[in-house]
Protein backbone atom coordinates (compact mmCIF):
# COMPACT_ATOMS: atom_id res chain seq x y z
CA UNK A 1 0.00 0.00 0.00
CA UNK A 2 1.27 3.63 -1.20
CA UNK A 3 0.21 6.59 1.20
CA UNK A 4 0.61 9.55 -0.40
CA UNK A 5 -0.22 12.93 1.44
CA UNK A 6 -2.03 14.83 -1.60
CA UNK A 7 -5.22 14.76 -3.43
CA UNK A 8 -5.85 12.10 -5.86
CA UNK A 9 -6.42 13.70 -9.47
CA UNK A 10 -9.67 15.22 -9.98
CA UNK A 11 -10.69 12.08 -12.05
CA UNK A 12 -10.23 9.48 -9.78
CA UNK A 13 -11.45 11.83 -6.78
CA UNK A 14 -14.71 11.71 -8.92
CA UNK A 15 -14.84 8.09 -9.10
CA UNK A 16 -14.37 7.25 -5.81
CA UNK A 17 -16.93 9.63 -4.65
CA UNK A 18 -19.23 7.65 -7.01
CA UNK A 19 -17.77 4.38 -5.61
CA UNK A 20 -18.32 4.94 -2.10
CA UNK A 21 -21.75 6.55 -2.22
CA UNK A 22 -20.95 10.22 -1.58
CA UNK A 23 -22.40 13.18 -3.76
CA UNK A 24 -21.73 13.74 -6.97
CA UNK A 25 -19.11 16.75 -7.72
CA UNK A 26 -18.70 19.05 -10.97
CA UNK A 27 -15.23 18.32 -12.51
CA UNK A 28 -14.96 22.16 -12.40
CA UNK A 29 -15.88 22.46 -8.52
CA UNK A 30 -13.09 19.72 -8.10
CA UNK A 31 -10.42 21.35 -10.28
CA UNK A 32 -10.86 24.14 -8.09
CA UNK A 33 -11.11 22.78 -4.43
CA UNK A 34 -8.91 20.04 -4.40
CA UNK A 35 -5.60 22.50 -4.69
CA UNK A 36 -6.93 24.34 -2.01
CA UNK A 37 -7.07 21.39 0.81
CA UNK A 38 -5.43 22.27 3.57
CA UNK A 39 -4.84 18.83 3.78
CA UNK A 40 -4.94 15.89 1.86
CA UNK A 41 -3.98 12.07 2.00
CA UNK A 42 -4.77 9.15 -0.61
CA UNK A 43 -4.17 5.54 -0.42
CA UNK A 44 -3.04 3.05 -3.29
CA UNK A 45 -3.43 -0.36 -3.59
CA UNK A 46 -2.07 -1.80 -6.54
CA UNK A 47 -1.52 1.41 -8.24
CA UNK A 48 -5.26 1.76 -8.17
CA UNK A 49 -7.14 4.32 -5.29
CA UNK A 50 -8.38 2.75 -2.48
CA UNK A 51 -8.69 5.72 -0.35
CA UNK A 52 -8.84 9.11 0.84
CA UNK A 53 -9.61 12.27 3.03
CA UNK A 54 -9.17 16.25 2.52
CA UNK A 55 -9.33 18.97 5.39
CA UNK A 56 -10.79 22.44 4.01
CA UNK A 57 -10.90 25.61 6.14
CA UNK A 58 -9.12 28.97 6.75
CA UNK A 59 -6.33 27.05 8.92
CA UNK A 60 -6.35 28.68 12.30
CA UNK A 61 -9.89 29.06 13.05
CA UNK A 62 -11.79 26.62 11.93
CA UNK A 63 -11.15 22.90 10.35
CA UNK A 64 -13.89 21.09 8.27
CA UNK A 65 -12.95 17.70 7.60
CA UNK A 66 -14.38 16.04 3.87
CA UNK A 67 -14.40 13.57 1.04
CA UNK A 68 -13.57 10.59 3.89
CA UNK A 69 -14.25 7.84 1.33
CA UNK A 70 -13.24 3.83 0.92
CA UNK A 71 -13.59 1.86 -2.16
CA UNK A 72 -15.75 -0.81 -1.38
CA UNK A 73 -13.72 -3.54 -2.31
CA UNK A 74 -11.42 -1.68 0.88
CA UNK A 75 -14.10 -1.48 3.03
CA UNK A 76 -13.73 -3.13 6.73
CA UNK A 77 -10.26 -3.48 6.43
CA UNK A 78 -9.00 -0.52 8.87
CA UNK A 79 -8.37 2.21 5.72
CA UNK A 80 -10.74 4.76 6.70
CA UNK A 81 -9.52 4.57 10.25
CA UNK A 82 -5.66 5.20 8.63
CA UNK A 83 -7.16 7.94 6.68
CA UNK A 84 -8.54 9.80 9.28
CA UNK A 85 -4.98 8.78 11.96
CA UNK A 86 -3.08 10.82 8.96
CA UNK A 87 -5.70 13.52 9.33
CA UNK A 88 -5.56 14.04 13.01
CA UNK A 89 -1.87 14.20 12.89
CA UNK A 90 -2.07 17.01 10.42
CA UNK A 91 -4.90 18.53 12.57
CA UNK A 92 -2.87 18.06 16.35
CA UNK A 93 -0.06 19.84 14.07
CA UNK A 94 -1.83 22.89 12.75
CA UNK A 95 -4.60 23.46 14.77
CA UNK A 96 -4.48 26.34 18.17
CA UNK A 97 -6.15 26.42 21.16
CA UNK A 98 -9.86 27.29 20.15
CA UNK A 99 -9.32 25.80 16.72
CA UNK A 100 -12.79 24.48 15.59
CA UNK A 101 -12.46 21.14 13.77
CA UNK A 102 -16.07 20.10 12.20
CA UNK A 103 -17.61 17.47 9.45
CA UNK A 104 -20.75 16.15 8.69
CA UNK A 105 -20.64 12.66 8.87
CA UNK A 106 -22.97 9.37 7.28
CA UNK A 107 -21.65 7.45 9.98
CA UNK A 108 -21.21 9.25 12.97
CA UNK A 109 -20.53 6.29 15.00
CA UNK A 110 -17.41 5.35 13.03
CA UNK A 111 -15.95 8.88 13.78
CA UNK A 112 -17.42 8.90 17.57
CA UNK A 113 -15.01 5.21 18.39
CA UNK A 114 -12.02 8.22 17.19
CA UNK A 115 -13.06 11.06 19.35
CA UNK A 116 -14.98 12.92 17.81
CA UNK A 117 -18.82 14.10 19.18
CA UNK A 118 -22.17 14.67 18.11
CA UNK A 119 -23.04 18.70 18.27
CA UNK A 120 -25.22 19.68 21.03
CA UNK A 121 -26.90 22.03 21.60
CA UNK A 122 -26.01 23.43 17.91
CA UNK A 123 -27.05 21.37 15.29
CA UNK A 124 -25.21 21.44 11.75
CA UNK A 125 -26.86 23.25 8.11
CA UNK A 126 -26.17 23.33 5.03
CA UNK A 127 -27.34 24.93 1.99
CA UNK A 128 -26.31 23.07 -1.61
CA UNK A 129 -26.17 25.21 -4.97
Amino acid sequence: MEIIESAPSVEEYLELRKKAGLSAKSPKAAQRGLPNSLYAVHFRIAGKLAAMGRVIGDGGCFFEIVDIAVAPEHQGKGLGKAVMQHIDKFLNEASFDGSYVSMIADEPAFYEKLGYKLTAPAQGMYKKF
